[in-house]
């Protein structure tokens, strides 16, 4: 399998959080990625798909992706006529992942839709994506969705692979039957050797094939410098959301070693993405790039 390393955003203490050379930093080092998740009201992020957009002018190796950007909420036309685009402007390097609902409780009122339907308007979605993405002319008659001889252009020469992410049983299925590659977070190698057991066999009841290598996850480093307020306060959002995991340290790494031994936990389960940030702001972003670069980036095939 192809292990590929990526970053999120690193935000530094005392500093712009608009960080406008950390794309062109990955690059020079070697990484294989950059990703922006979709927080309206985090202040120490920009839109994602923005973002990815000023990233590709800035870069030419880097690839781009979106971790998670919610669909509900979003016009699924609007979404495919953006991917086509940042795909025509960044060839192969653009790597879009949606989600069904807004990670941060203060965002989800901003996707007005209601929690009943969410899961179906999501589902459509992809499907409008997908169809907008590949094909030249477009019609759909959908419970939420209608199109009639739609298109978007330029479409990319070879379609996007379109990632799905979650963790519960539903949307492994759905990962199964719409996805073509899954990025899971706050799980442990465990559960992530579960959900791509339970992907594997959803798409083999769908008819379906995923690519071996297209399983990753998120990795948050707990560093030494870490701000332990901000530190507490993400053990309490992880205890919040899963409760059922008892001790929520086991979703972090507690150091560049315990990260390269987690890391090498997952590829031992099937996983070969990894997306690293910092749990927190970090005193210095060039000191947690140098030891992610010295760390774990050897890990990473080429």
């Amino acid at each position: 399998m192809k292990i590929r390393i990526g970053v999120g955003p690193v935000p530094e203490r005392l500093a712009d959080p608009v960080q406008d050379d950390l794309v062109t930093d990955l690059e020079a080092r070697g990484i294989d990625s950059f990703w922006l998740s979709d927080l309206v009201s985090s202040p120490e992020t920009v839109d994602p798909l923005i973002g990815i957009a000023h990233a590709a002018g800035r870069t030419r190796r880097l690839k781009l992706g979106t971790s998670v950007l919610v669909l509900p909420g979003r016009n699924p036309a609007v979404v495919a006529a953006q991917l086509a685009s940042l795909a025509a402007l960044a060839p192969g390097r653009v790597l879009p992942v949606f989600g069904v609902r807004a990670a941060r409780p203060a965002d989800r009122p901003v996707y007005a839709v209601s929690r009943g339907s969410r899961a179906r308007v999501f589902e459509e979605a992809v499907r409008v994506v997908r169809a907008l993405l590949t094909e030249p002319v477009v019609s759909y008659a959908g419970e939420f969705f209608q199109l009639d001889a739609a298109s978007v252009a330029p479409l990319p020469p070879k379609p996007l692979d379109l990632w799905l992410s979650g963790r519960a049983p539903a949307g492994m299925d759905r990962v199964g039957r719409l996805g073509d590659g899954w990025l899971g977070s706050a799980v442990t190698p465990v559960e992530a050797g579960a959900c791509r057991a339970h992907i594997l066999a959803a798409a083999d009841r769908a008819g379906r094939a995923i690519e071996d290598d297209h399983y990753g996850t998120y990795l948050t480093v707990v560093t030494e410098d870490a701000d332990q307020r901000a530190v507490d306060a993400l053990l309490a959002r992880l205890h919040e959301d899963r409760p059922e995991v008892g001790d929520p340290r086991t979703l972090l790494c507690w150091g560049w070693s315990d990260a390269r031994a987690q890391l090498r936990r997952f590829v031992d389960v099937g996983l070969s993405k990894f997306v690293i940030r910092p749990a927190g702001t970090v005193t210095s972003r060039t000191e947690f790039l140098d030891a992610l670069t010295a760390e774990l980036l050897p890990l990473q095939n080429y």
